[in-house]
């Protein structure tokens, strides 16, 4: 019964979990663009490479890219694009391994979430974006 439930309404379900999934890469991106400053500053705080660079990929990455996932533009390839940021992001930005306490126990749910998110992104490329999609096929 659940899978015919689900199958009835897949493509609603897609757009569904593309909203849910997206919501956290685009108001995290819009807070990057609005305050770049602070985002060059927080990349400077956990050692990435340039700074600048860094907190301008970062917020093209959550921002753009988010919202192109959101609107159903060449969903597969950017939810694999995605992946691969936040793998980096989750080893730049939450390296427990190298922390003690209750900072390592804070990063080490970060990074999680961060490998739980990039779950949800694969499951994404896996399955496309659906008909409500700017790429549909």
């Amino acid at each position: 019964m659940i899978d015919r439930l689900i199958e009835r309404y897949r493509d609603a379900l897609l757009l569904i979990a593309r909203i849910l999934l997206m919501s956290l890469f685009i108001i995290s991106g819009f807070g990057k663009l609005i305050d770049f400053d602070g985002t060059v500053h927080y990349m400077e705080y956990v050692h990435a490479p340039m700074p600048a660079v860094s907190a301008t990929i970062a917020t093209i990455m959550e921002f753009a890219v988010g919202a192109a996932v959101l609107f159903g533009f060449q969903v597969r390839l950017l939810a694999l694009l995605l992946m691969v940021f936040v793998a980096g992001t989750a080893l730049i930005g939450h390296p427990f391994w190298t922390m003690e306490a209750a900072e390592r126990s804070l990063n080490q749910v970060h990074f999680l979430k961060n490998m739980a998110i990039m779950g949800g992104l694969l499951l994404l490329a896996i399955t496309g974006a659906g008909r409500y999609s700017l790429t549909r096929r």
